[in-house]
């Protein structure tokens, strides 16, 4: 197999021939799996503390697991994709910064998200407390409403938790120094279902003892990941600094058209939850529907980690001028991701009869569930594809051009589709999720079109004045003289 060849600047001149091309191929396959098996292993066992308390609460009985299920499916998802999205601002910064040999910005980049999602969490505070009204609002069964607003208000610590874990997490992703955080995330889930087995079996605390093990486990894989940036991290972070709060401004516009991208998308599949607790037998269909969106889920996870491997990738190439790496990488990952999505989807056909009964004892339930497979499957194609494209935005700092593409295509066509679909045609579940599946196909398609009209010369040409554009031209200048 033909190595790939590489000019002076370490960037891959073009490919001519099967073996460069295969030869590229398994060269960018091993760069991308280094970062993204450890941040896809640490993201699906932080997932699998939302996913083990709904299995445990599940057992308690079918209301239980429809109001957790809604607490942390929409409540939960609504500050999750929200705090995501304002700390995917640093994937950005310090992935660009890193490549560029400006490692210690990182440190203050990180300071400033902290300060950002702090203020953050205390803004959606009102969401956590009123839960209950809001979910009445949107016409939830009242029962469910009452328990997942009971459960909502118990876990407010955990909200506040995410200020620190997302800005570190990026912080120690744009290094490639990922493998800390999947031990953490491997002690954080074993000890989250000790935790649960413990406070709902043992100590008979039902609803309440998930809340108490969902903050606790929260909490502790934040301050381990703080820990480990402060002990183990020296050249990226300096100590606290005033000059985080200096120049914030433009650090604020970026994380909020983050926020803006990653929420229109989680959002969009969180809104589904919503509409499905306004048909005929609720229960069960909330119930089935957060069956199948666990699994949903847990791909997802695996795909949020690619799609940060793509971002450091893409974003570190740029900072070192490497305009044919970055898109070689990009091409490479969305093939693979998308023979990921196949397989999850022919695992899911097979299984179709038999996989929700982890999560309940219920004939019904797992009958309901089953008959939504085949969604869930074409689901999981699409949802391979579109997270890779969104890392690459968020690398290149395309952040608002995805965003408006995100609510044309979801917002503008596929709800209302979905929603024309699932009630006034009559299909129920199906209808609903057959629209919004229409509306991510239309965002990938659009997504793919400007992925394969991306200038890459021209975002080389962008990354060095977007770094000190958006940390603030000041500091950096500061900082540079003080070293």
């Amino acid at each position: 197999m033909d190595a790939p060849l590489l000019d002076s600047d370490g960037d891959y001149q073009p490919v001519r021939s099967l073996g460069e091309v295969a030869a590229l191929f398994w060269a960018e396959t091993i760069k991308m799996w280094k970062i993204a098996a450890p941040i896809a292993f640490t993201i699906i066992c932080q997932y699998g503390t939302n996913s083990f308390t709904n299995i445990f609460v599940g057992h308690i009985g079918d209301v239980e697991l429809s109001a957790v299920a809604i607490s942390i499916s929409v409540i939960g998802t609504f500050s999750f994709g929200f705090m995501l999205g304002m700390g995917s601002a640093l994937e950005t910064l310090c992935g660009q910064a890193f490549g560029a040999g400006q490692v210690y910005m990182l440190g203050l980049y990180m300071q400033r998200s902290w300060i950002i999602l702090l203020v953050t969490s205390v803004a959606l505070l009102p969401i956590y407390i009123f839960a209950t009204p809001i979910l009445n609002l949107f016409g939830q069964d009242p029962e469910i409403s009452e328990l997942a607003g009971k459960f909502t208000l118990q876990i407010i610590p955990q909200l506040f938790s995410l200020a620190l874990n997302f800005p570190t997490q990026k912080f120690l992703q744009a290094q490639s120094k990922v493998s800390a955080l999947a031990w953490i995330g491997l002690v954080g889930l074993l000890v989250h279902i000790g935790l649960l087995w413990a406070f709902i079996y043992q100590l008979q605390l039902g609803m309440s003892g998930a809340a108490v093990a969902y903050n606790i486990t929260s909490w502790g894989i934040a301050l381990a990941q703080v820990g480990y940036v402060m002990a183990y991290c020296k050249e990226g972070w300096g100590g606290f600094s005033s000059a985080a709060f200096r120049d914030i401004w433009p650090f604020v516009r970026l994380s909020l058209a983050s926020a803006v991208m990653l929420c229109l998308e989680i959002w969009y599949m969180m809104s589904i939850i919503i509409l499905t607790g306004h048909l005929d037998n609720a229960v069960i269909a909330v119930g089935s529907l957060s069956i199948c969106m666990n699994f949903n889920g847990w791909e997802a996870m695996l795909f949020i980690g690619i799609n940060a491997a793509i971002s450091v990738r893409v974003s570190n190439e740029l900072g070192l001028g490497r305009p044919r790496a970055a898109k070689y990488s990009v091409y490479v990952t969305v093939f693979q991701s998308l023979l990921i999505g196949v397989l999850c989807m022919v695992a899911i056909l097979i299984t179709k009869d038999n996989f929700t009964i982890i999560f309940s004892n219920s004939k019904e339930l797992r009958e309901a569930a089953s008959c939504l497979a085949y969604l869930l499957g074409a689901t999981m194609v699409l949802n391979s594809i579109q997270p890779v494209i969104s890392g690459v935005a968020v690398g290149g700092g395309w952040q608002a051009l995805v965003a408006y593409i995100n609510l044309a295509s979801y917002y503008i066509f596929g709800l209302p589709l979905g929603f024309f679909l699932g009630y006034y045609a009559k299909l129920g579940v199906e209808g609903l999720w057959g629209g919004m599946i229409c509306g991510t196909t239309l965002q990938t398609l659009l997504l793919l079109l400007v992925l394969y009209k991306t200038n890459w010369n021209k975002e080389v040409e962008q990354t060095t004045e977007r770094v000190r554009r958006w940390g603030g031209k000041d500091t950096v200048e500061k900082l540079e003289n003080s070293i």
